[in-house]
């Protein structure tokens, strides 16, 4: 299996949850299942069934977890320098509308658009990656064909 790139804030993040999903939710959820069974006739009760399903949802996420964490290639981008890669931050600005956009590329495992954490696979980083400050870059997305220009590269 490949390995996925991450960054020290992603996989921490993802240790966090894991640990979370083990110490507590699963606990929580076994004790949910347990008074739940005390209620009586199984085969109608929602709280048991409820519970079960939410078992379901925390062990799948626990097993998923430890695969990526296991997977996991932690790069540190203050390492890195020169033209974008994998852990740049990155300042563009829209060339049609002025709008400057500050993106972060990392591991499909911790990207959260709204975050600033730009999935390394997206059509956006993959058209970035190479560039250096000034250069212009035009990406192909799901929304139509966007031209940016690179503001800063930073490695932080």
């Amino acid at each position: 299996m490949d390995k996925f790139p991450m960054t020290r804030t992603g996989f921490t993040a993802l240790e966090t949850e894991l640990k979370q999903l083990k110490s507590v939710e699963r606990p929580t959820i076994i004790q949910a299942i347990a008074e739940a069974r005390e209620l009586g006739d199984l085969k109608e009760n929602a709280e048991y069934h409820s519970a079960r399903e939410k078992q379901g949802f925390i062990e799948g996420r626990i097993k998923e977890l430890e695969s990526v964490i296991g997977l996991a290639e932690v790069i540190d981008p203050t390492t890195l320098s020169g033209t974008i890669k994998f852990g740049a931050t990155v300042t563009l600005v829209d060339e049609d509308t002025d709008e400057e956009k500050t993106w972060q590329i990392v591991g499909e495992h911790e990207a959260n658009i709204e975050a600033g954490l730009l999935n390394v696979k997206s059509p956006i980083a993959r058209g970035l990656i190479g560039k250096e400050e000034g250069d212009s870059v035009e990406v192909r997305t799901p929304g139509g064909v966007k031209s940016y220009e690179v503001l800063t590269v930073v490695f932080k």
